[in-house]
């Protein structure tokens, strides 16, 4: 079971490298991550976009580009469009955003008639965070894609954070589905949607993770709180995995993770027909690498899986 994202590597040296394509790799922060991940033997990489630009970047922060596969596509829209291809026409296992606005290459996944969604499929996007005053790390869905989820959103929302628990090695996670009160309001739609959603997850219609909801926050991550308010659940002060009921609070949760808490984060979107690597440009390199070995460990688990 990984604890920490430091972990994220182990498991990946020594199997069969895995390829990523990289949309417009041309910021110095998704080079310097890639490097890293190519020198730590976890992937092969092709970078799509101005190579000229490519080569610049690298050589100015001492990486020599000769380890990349380079595209050369000056235009970014086609560099998203080559790249989303690639992976679709299985010459790539993990789609990773560069210097590319997130609009343009949500789009590209998107496309109907080259893109990666699935019919049926909604993408979402989650996020690993790890806390240094939390015992465990957090998966937690959705703070940047889904704007108001609707219950069958939730529903493969969590399917796809407990695909990533899996991939961390956890067996049999733990959800809560988020609300702002631990008991089901009617006027709160945020706590029914959270009950029925434990009700599925109870009859089997959900598998893979002991689900409960709707859970405030505190209890979610505190055994103490529940303790006060007399809330009995096995979810309770151990959660793995936190639901949102709309991107607001998932938003506000991850920001107020990263800026105040300073959590680290791993992340990527699910849904499609292979993770895709979804940071912001102003992200970490550090970050980023993380990202790129979460999205091959699922990538990893989906081919276990026949996927």
């Amino acid at each position: 079971m990984i604890k920490r994202l430091a972990q994220l590597v182990e498991g990946l040296q020594g199997k069969e490298l895995g390829t990523l394509v990289v949309a417009a790799g041309e910021d110095p922060h998704t080079i310097e991550a890639v490097s890293r991940a190519v020198d730590e033997k976890i992937v092969k990489a092709v970078l799509v976009g101005d190579a000229d630009k490519v080569k610049e970047v690298a050589s100015q922060h001492n990486i020599d580009p000769s380890k990349f596969q380079l595209v050369d596509v000056k235009d970014k829209k086609e560099a998203v469009k080559t790249a989303v291809t690639m992976v679709r026409n299985g010459e790539g296992d993990v789609l990773m955003k560069g210097l590319v606005d997130t609009a343009v290459y949500m789009r590209g996944i998107l496309n109907k008639e080259w893109g990666l969604l699935p019919p049926g499929k909604v993408l979402s996007h989650v996020t690993v965070v790890e806390f240094p005053t939390y015992e465990r790390l957090l998966i937690v869905s959705d703070v940047a894609v889904i704007i108001q989820p609707d219950l069958n959103q939730k529903v493969q929302m969590l399917n796809y954070c407990i695909e990533v628990a899996h991939a961390l090695g956890i067996e049999q996670p733990k959800a809560a589905i988020i609300s702002a009160v631990e008991k089901v309001n009617p006027k709160m739609p945020s706590s029914v949607d959270a009950a029925l959603i434990a009700k599925m997850a109870e009859r089997g219609q959900i598998k893979g993770a002991i689900v409960d909801g709707p859970l405030a926050l505190d209890l979610a991550v505190d055994k103490e709180a529940a303790e006060i308010k007399g809330v009995k659940s096995p979810v309770v002060g151990e959660a793995d995995i936190l639901i949102f009921p709309n991107i607001e609070t998932g938003n506000v949760f991850f920001k107020t993770a990263t800026k105040i808490a300073k959590g680290n984060i791993a992340a990527m979107v699910a849904g499609a027909m292979r993770p895709a690597v979804l940071t912001s440009r102003g992200d970490s390199e550090e970050s980023k690498f993380y990202s790129i070995a979460l999205a091959l460990r699922v990538a990893l688990i989906q081919k276990e899986r026949g996927n």
